[in-house]
């Protein structure tokens, strides 16, 4: 069995192929060659024989996985926060990191990361874009808003119809005009590709597995919480299985505590913020919802904020009670149980 290290970059990929002989490892091969040039590095792995391959995760490491699946006894995908002993290596060189990767792998001590499967991933593609798109309408009304604001001029209705004249009425420079008008075009066009995208995500909900239906069924089921959440929930967390608890999905939001501990004594320090930024966002959003609507977790967002000092640090602790009760609920499958009858589903405005 051969062991096979890859440095994988966005142009050039090296490798670094490793033999166990008598319980010693021994580099057998090295080679480098063109992200482009795929016949070729396929060649190259179709002749090693029986190969395992580990490969840290990047943003373009699907591509090579594709590539060569077909022909290796394994992929491994490896975690590159906790292959900690590449990036704090005094000598770093695609070189040695492909070869690191390789003694590691023969010695089965790759710590592995995620590798989504094709569904998921197309999912989060459809999600963040959302976002992404999301972003830019919202960030183009602030700009018309302060543009407005300019002329002591800005209205509550701005985005209407009644709005619209007002802003077209309102007396600017040529160089304020022409740049509202351009603001309004792309305005028209974000809105438009989001209405597009919300499309999109509603028939890939339609072909759901029986599976992810009852995913999605049981999250409904939350008040406050809307086709918005749900699917960046079940996007960015993908199989829920593969978190053995509520506090490593918490802590994949980044939203647990960050801990010093010495001599004794233990500290907690801000979260993290490590990991999904889309999923942390959700849940701070789906917990200012639920904290207003809901009498049970409006207490439970008052007794924080008092034994915090802090209406940040209690609404993190609301988002990561809701995400914990999100993951129970996904592993068991049982449906929301609110603790008073005032907590209503579904306002219009839910996301």
């Amino acid at each position: 069995m051969k062991f096979v290290g890859v440095d994988l970059h966005k142009h050039v990929i090296k490798l670094c192929v490793v033999r166990v002989v008598r319980g010693k490892r021994k580099v057998v091969a090295r080679n480098g060659f063109d992200c482009r040039d795929t016949e070729r590095i396929r060649g190259f792995f179709e002749g090693l024989g029986r190969f395992q391959v580990a490969v840290e995760a990047t943003a373009s490491y699907e591509w090579f996985f594709l590539l060569i699946e077909d022909v290796a006894d394994r992929l491994v995908l490896a975690h590159p926060k906790k292959l900690r002993v590449i990036a704090e290596s005094t000598r770093k060189t695609d070189k040695i990191d492909a070869e690191v990767l390789a003694v590691f792998l023969a010695l089965d001590m790759i710590p592995q990361a995620y590798r989504p499967t094709p569904r998921v991933r197309q999912h989060r593609v459809l999600v963040r874009h959302r976002r992404w798109l999301q972003g830019r309408v919202t960030s183009i009304k602030c700009k018309l808003r302060n543009k407005a604001a300019h002329y002591n001029a800005d209205v509550k209705e701005m985005f209407s119809r009644r709005g619209g004249s007002h802003l077209a009425a309102l007396p600017m420079s040529e160089a304020d005009r022409f740049e509202v008008a351009a603001l309004q075009e792309q305005l028209a066009l974000f809105e438009r590709q989001l209405r597009e995208a919300n499309g999109q995500l509603e028939r890939f909900a339609a072909k759901a597995s029986p599976a992810e239906a009852e995913a999605r069924a049981v999250l409904d089921t939350i008040p406050q919480v809307g086709t918005v959440t749900i699917d960046v929930v079940l996007a960015e967390l993908g199989d829920c299985r593969r978190f053995r608890s509520a506090k490593k999905v918490v802590a994949y939001a980044g939203l647990a505590p960050g801990i010093r501990q010495s001599a004794g004594r233990r500290r907690e320090l801000h979260i993290t913020k490590e990991g999904s930024r889309l999923l942390r966002w959700a849940m701070i959003q789906a917990a200012w919802r639920l904290v207003g609507r809901s009498p049970r977790w409006g207490r439970m967002f008052d007794r924080l904020k008092h034994n915090t000092g802090s209406k940040k640090k209690a609404i993190v602790g609301v988002a990561r009670h809701v995400l914990s009760v999100m993951f129970s609920m996904l592993q068991t499958g049982q449906a929301y149980r609110p603790l008073m009858a005032r907590e209503v589903k579904h306002p219009a405005h839910v996301a």
